[in-house]
């Protein structure tokens, strides 16, 4: 097999061809690289660097390929890497190979003030902002699952944890939005990467620029990007914006990991705070009574591989000298499977909460345990006067007397209280309810009822956004 280039004299090896071969991985990017394409012929002829007529020939050329590839009439052939020749080794080169196979040679002026360095970036940062877009709306739609189900839940008190130990009450609705906030700051971080992404490569040429009087910035708004990288160098040599990508997936699959972990906890029997629906548990093929949290599960683990895809790109990316090295080549892979693979969490999670229903009953169980309102009491001793690091001391006391004793906070008697402080008086079992301990909240932001009501109808407006 030969050389597309006249610089070598001997076939290269087909082991080697297959090796470096990116067109299995790259060929997803036909539709951009197209665009890119398009965009840039329709400047050379503004430019007068290519003949109108020839532009338009080949722009005709690059939208039935895409019609073609788009219906399936058309494909890459990737089964028998060592069966093509090299200049189709990327799909770049292999669209144009299409479009000098369909038109002539004529279509090779296509190439004309471009390398295949800045092409590449070019899709993948079109790759990218689109992405970002269809990634945003999925956020949305999680949102609005969390919110819907807070709001079917409002009236709900649960146990609050920290450290998996039960806290303080809280509303189940309030545990819920705090998702939602997560979630919106991870919106926020997509959103304020596309500033980022959304800068042209196009025209730094191989390193150097071009030689060629082009309009980088006509290409750049014709593509409907914010701008044009300045420096040729940093245009192809850069991956920050893939790496920022893969950052940002990250954050946001460590956020619905935690969320799959708790449903899998609360779904368990021993817990048996949640229910989820049919649809998203799955059988054991032994064991007939099992419901297993499985699309939970999976969440949490593929987290994990979001993780590794961007520590692959930064190991990459590392100790790479300016400008292009092929071993950029290996961003794709991560790329397109983060971007794969949180979208689809973000459907699952969301149908999964479409079909959570929770048990109120256990979580009023677990409500009367523990020593859930001890804060409350302190909280009781320091509006009375007691500074509340004494007043935390006094109630400690008091809960280890009550787990000596086997007794609950509400099941001491006033003169025990007040065996530990004189401060103490009746109007202190008026605290010691969950519905009181919540309703006493008085903070922005808190688990009060009105303030959780509030949220919720913020909430509400602003998805209906």
């Amino acid at each position: 097999m030969k050389h597309s280039s006249g610089r070598f004299r001997r076939a290269i090896d087909p082991a080697a061809l297959a090796f470096s071969t990116s067109l299995p991985v790259d060929r997803r990017l036909y539709r951009e690289d197209i665009a890119g394409s398009i965009a840039h012929v329709r400047m050379l002829a503004r430019c007068r660097i290519v003949a109108v007529r020839d532009a338009r020939r080949i722009e005709r050329g690059l939208r039935r390929i895409l019609l073609a590839l788009d219906s399936g009439k058309l494909s890459f052939d990737v089964s028998r890497p060592g069966g093509r020749r090299l200049a189709d080794d990327d799909i770049h080169m292999a669209i144009e190979s299409m479009l000098r196979s369909m038109i002539g040679e004529r279509g090779g002026a296509l190439h004309t003030a471009r390398s295949r360095n800045d092409q590449v970036a070019l899709d993948e940062r079109l790759y990218l902002a689109a992405t970002v877009k269809r990634i945003l709306g999925e956020i949305r739609k999680c949102q609005r699952a969390f919110v819907r189900l807070a709001r079917r839940n409002s009236d709900v008190v649960m146990p609050g944890y920290t450290h998996l130990q039960r806290g303080q009450p809280v509303l189940l609705a309030h545990h819920l939005l705090a998702y939602v906030e997560m979630l919106e700051r991870d919106r926020e971080r997509f959103a304020d990467a596309r500033a980022r992404i959304e800068r042209s490569p196009l025209g730094a040429g191989a390193l150097a620029g071009a030689s060629f009087p082009i309009d980088r910035r006509m290409v750049a708004r014709s593509l409907g990007m914010r701008g044009i990288l300045e420096n040729s160098i940093d245009a192809v040599s850069d991956r920050d914006v893939q790496i920022e990508f893969l950052s940002v997936c990250a954050i946001t699959m460590m956020h619905l990991s935690r969320c799959a972990e708790e449903l899998v906890i609360w779904s368990s029997r021993e817990w048996h705070f949640a229910e989820l629906g049919e649809a998203y548990t799955t059988g054991s093929s032994i064991m007939p009574q099992k419901r297993n949290p499985d699309m939970a599960e999976l969440i949490r683990g593929k987290t994990g591989r979001v993780y590794g895809n961007l520590v692959a790109l930064l190991t990459v990316m590392k100790g790479l000298p300016l400008a292009y090295n092929r071993d950029m080549q290996e961003d794709k892979v991560p790329l397109f499977d983060s971007a794969d693979t949180l979208e689809q969490c973000l459907r699952i999670l969301a149908g999964m909460l479409r079909t959570t229903q929770f048990n109120k009953f256990r979580f009023d169980e677990e409500l009367k345990s523990d020593f859930l309102l001890a804060t409350e009491l302190a909280d009781y001793l320091a509006r009375k006067g007691v500074p509340f690091r004494k007043a935390h001391t006094i109630v400690g006391g008091i809960v280890l007397f009550c787990e000596q004793q086997r007794l609950g906070l509400a099941d001491l008697r006033l003169k025990e209280y007040k065996r530990f402080s004189r401060k103490f008086d009746a109007d202190l079992y008026l605290v010691l309810h969950p519905e009181s301990s919540i309703a006493s909240k008085r903070s922005e932001g808190s688990t009060a009822p009105r303030k959780v009501a509030k949220a919720l109808l913020k909430w509400e407006r602003k998805l209906r956004r």
